[in-house]
Formats: C-alpha cells, sequence, structure tokens
C-alpha cells in the first residue's frame, strides 16, 4: 500500500458501544456494492462525497450557491435546494458558508495515521472494557487496502486490542483470506439465503456471500450471523426456517443477532434526493421479532436482539 494512500470514510465514532464487545471506536466506510431496500444509511452507499441539505435549517441565505465553484447548487421555486450529485466534487465549501449548518457534506479521505490517532483516544477504555476497533459501512471490504493496513496496525500498535469487521460479504475470498489473521470477530450479515429473493432485495445475488460465510466457518474465524428483519419481506416463517438451516451447517456459529427494520434513515433519502423504496413502512412489530426470536432460540442458537 502507498504510504499517502487513503479511504474514504463518513465517519469515525468513538465509545462506541454496539458493534463488538467493550467500548469501541468504530470506523464508517463509504461505498457499499448492496442497495438494501431498507438501507437506514443512504449516505453510505455511493463511494464519493455528497452533500445533504437539511429543510428545517436553511434560513435562505444564498451563501451555499455563491461559493459552490461546480454551480453544483441551486434553489428550485419553492425555496428548497437542489444538489446536483454529477457535478458535486464533495469540497464541503457550501457546508462551512452555511450558518444554520443545513448543509453536510459525508465522505472525506483519511489516512491510516488519521484514523489511528483517532481510535488511539479510546484506547484505554477500549483496554479496560475488552473493546477495540470496528471496521463499518458502507462495506469495509470495498477498500480491502486500507480496510488490511488499518488492522494490522491497529493490531499492533495497541498490542493485540480486540478487531471486528460489520460486513455483507459481498467481495473476493481472497480479501477476507488476507484480513483473516487480522480479525477477531465478523458480524456477518446475512440478508436472504434465497438467490433470487437476495437479487430482487438488494441488488445482488448472495451465492458470493453464501460461499465466503461458508470458508470463514471452516477457517475457524469467530463469526456472528446478522439478520436484519424486515416485517413481510424476510421475516417469514419458511424464510427463517432457511436461514437457521444455513446457519446451523456453519461450524461453530452459534450467535444470531436480529436487526429490526426502523424507519430511522427515511428521512436522509429525501435530505440526498433519492426514493425510498419502503417509504411509509412500519417498523417491525415486538411481538413478530419475539417469534423469530424464540424460533431461533429453539433451533440452538444464542440470540441477541440488535447488533
Amino acid at each position: 500500500m502507498d504510504p499517502g494512500e487513503t479511504g474514504l470514510l463518513f465517519d469515525i465514532r468513538g465509545f462506541s458501544l454496539h458493534d463488538g464487545p467493550g467500548i469501541r471506536t468504530t470506523v464508517f466506510f463509504k461505498g457499499c456494492p448492496l442497495r438494501c431496500l431498507w438501507c437506514c444509511n443512504p449516505e453510505s452507499q455511493r463511494a464519493r462525497p455528497e452533500t445533504l441539505w437539511i429543510a428545517e435549517r436553511c434560513i435562505g441565505c444564498n451563501r451555499c450557491l455563491e461559493v459552490c465553484p461546480a454551480g453544483a447548487v441551486s434553489a428550485a421555486a419553492d425555496g428548497s435546494r437542489r444538489i446536483d450529485a454529477a457535478r458535486c466534487e464533495g469540497c464541503g465549501r457550501c457546508a462551512l458558508a452555511c450558518p444554520g449548518e443545513a448543509l453536510q457534506v459525508f465522505g472525506r479521505r483519511v489516512s491510516v495515521e488519521e484514523a489511528l490517532a483517532e481510535a488511539a483516544r479510546d484506547a484505554l477504555y477500549a483496554e479496560h472494557s475488552g473493546g477495540g476497533l470496528t471496521l463499518s459501512g458502507g462495506e469495509p471490504l470495498a477498500q480491502p487496502e486500507f480496510a488490511l493496513d488499518l488492522l494490522r496496525r491497529y493490531r499492533i500498535e495497541e498490542k493485540g486490542a480486540h478487531t471486528a469487521i460489520e460486513t455483507s460479504g459481498e467481495a473476493d475470498w481472497e480479501i477476507l483470506e488476507a484480513l483473516l489473521p487480522w480479525v477477531d470477530l465478523f458480524l456477518y450479515d446475512l440478508k436472504h439465503v434465497d438467490p433470487a429473493a437476495h437479487r430482487r432485495l438488494t441488488g445482488r445475488g448472495n451465492e458470493r456471500i453464501l460461499e465466503n460465510v461458508r470458508r470463514l466457518a471452516a477457517a475457524g474465524a469467530e463469526v456472528v450471523i446478522r439478520i436484519p428483519l424486515v416485517d413481510g419481506i424476510n421475516d417469514d416463517p419458511p424464510t427463517i426456517a432457511a436461514a437457521a438451516d444455513f446457519i446451523s451447517s456453519l461450524r461453530a456459529v452459534r450467535r444470531i443477532d436480529l436487526l429490526p427494520y426502523h424507519r430511522l434513515g427515511e428521512p436522509k433519502y429525501r435530505r440526498l434526493g433519492r426514493r425510498y423504496a419502503l417509504e411509509g413502512k412500519p417498523a417491525c412489530p415486538p411481538p413478530r421479532v419475539e417469534e423469530v426470536r424464540a424460533f431461533l432460540a429453539g433451533r440452538g442458537f444464542a440470540v441477541r436482539i440488535g447488533g
């Protein structure tokens, strides 16, 4: 990896109590090969910086129009702002000029050294809590060299602190194989076991995803399967039973995290000027979540709600 190479991230969050054991630093990669209908972080999908406009913060001063060097920001007749994604360079000048903080830029280039410096702030808490570093997204496997170097250097410099990666598994096996020595825990998404349904729901088939998790389990990796649970889409009994059958075939994979669908990401699509396929869909009903939990627990899995 070139010393000057950077990763495209949209956030680094310290003192996280999710995404692995203990207190963690979570690094969010920008760019994902899937387009899940229920994705609650649309700002993570595209592998380039994006500008988001928040209507309720806008005071109509037009400074954003004046400073944008690419002419990507325009005002509509109703007073709203339009961001031309094809023109926007993600330079952030509009956001810096906005007194109401109505514009936000998601996506910045960060070196391994910069990411490690932010993670080091949590190092003491991570050490005493059994925590560490988690790579999330987006999809970390879409930036494999940066992910590998960040994990390797974190493990060495933090003297063995815990590492985890959240992944859809949609990548070449060689990428996962290279990461194996540096990852303590794989938080692995299983969105649907049927290839046709998976393609309809995410834009891609799941053949490589299923094969990769088989290989991880066979290699002795610690894997937690995470199932995003969406009412009426992948929570029906036959689909859950098929998922349980598949997970049972994975050596030593005994824990499942259920991630019930929620609507918190819905406003982001509007702010990014995109259509949300599940707009208005209610959150997954708690009784249904409990039914799925009880069924999977009855199959011998340790089941946790949330991840």
